[in-house]
């Protein structure tokens, strides 16, 4: 099939590869947000998606909005059987939807029709989900509510961040696109809809939903940090100024010193580790991130600020 491919970040590069390497189709074209302030200097800079693109030498369409006319008619003169995608950022309207024949595929990181949103694998963290995965379905006008041509599974493994999860389920979910693609082609495929029960919300997560409570049981707050790893980046405050909790661990390598009893965001700082209360029992910290600075070991960032006695998270 002749495919336009639409996805932005370094997320959906996977699946671009994956259609890229299958000799069953063309991938004509990509759509991709517009070039973005960044780095130091603001420069514009073209998405990952798009530098993709542009190595294989593939045209590379950037609509302000993806209903706007001059998009829409190149699209049409392009005349994609389908359109694959994966984390576009940006809602298609009907008159883009109906433009290829097979309409527009989503590859969405999580078993629908749990997970429906911007931040799938964020909230599984956050809930605690020991099972996941990625589906493709046939977008609609709603909020990832199509019907759903195929799923993978991915258990989540009790370390796992956001930022490893979800590597895990690009590269994975770019064979489940390339694989949905070919079952289409050859009308083996034909999409479910979605249950009604099951449902649940996942939207874009704000840095104040990052910030840790202390007073929350030591797993909640373990996975708030894994979770919000590595955006927006858990975060807490010491002695007034933005502290970021790169990890820690809920079960602590080294024993607290014997007789030891923390309250919730009380901090101890050993030789060799760095301990904090929550609202069940004490975590270790392992890595943070000063404001302004790079992410260090909590040991060495402890030292050199020379935690005190009875000093707090939080405040």
């Amino acid at each position: 099939m002749k495919l336009v491919f639409a996805g932005t970040p370094e997320v959906a590069v996977p699946a671009l590869d994956a259609l890229l390497a299958s000799e069953r189709h063309e991938v004509a074209a990509v759509v991709t947000r517009p070039d973005a302030r960044s780095g130091r200097g603001r420069h514009l800079v073209p998405s990952p998606v798009a530098q993709r693109a542009a190595d294989e030498g593939i045209e590379v369409l950037k609509p302000g909005r993806p209903r706007d006319e001059d998009f829409l008619a190149r699209l049409r003169e392009i005349g994609p059987d389908c359109c694959p995608v994966v984390a576009y950022g940006a809602l298609l309207p009907r008159v883009a939807l109906d433009v290829p024949a097979r309409g527009w595929v989503n590859l969405h990181f999580s078993l629908l029709p749990a997970w429906r949103g911007a931040a799938p694998v964020q909230h599984a963290l956050l809930a605690g989900d020991e099972m996941t995965g990625a589906s493709t379905f046939l977008i609609e006008e709603g909020l990832d509510s199509g019907p759903v041509y195929g799923v993978i599974t991915e258990k989540v493994r009790p370390t796992d961040t956001s930022g490893d999860l979800l590597t895990r389920l690009a590269f994975a979910g770019g064979g489940l696109l390339a694989a949905t693609m070919d079952g289409i082609e050859d009308g083996t495929l034909q999409a479910v809809e979605q249950p009604a029960e099951g449902i649940s919300l996942a939207p874009k997560l704000t840095v104040e939903d990052a910030r840790i409570d202390w007073s929350a049981p030591a797993l909640r707050v373990d996975r708030v940090v894994r979770g919000c790893t590595p955006a927006p980046g858990a975060w807490t405050v010491f002695r007034g100024e933005r502290l970021k909790v790169r990890s820690l661990t809920p079960q602590p390598e080294h024993a607290l010193p014997e007789g030891t009893d923390l309250a919730p965001a009380e901090l101890l700082a050993g030789k060799n580790a760095v301990w904090a209360g929550t609202g069940s029992h004490a975590v270790e910290l392992l890595w943070v991130q000063p404001q302004g600075k790079k992410p260090m070991r909590a040991a060495d960032w402890a030292r050199g600020v020379r935690v005190g006695e009875d000093e707090r998270l939080g405040e």
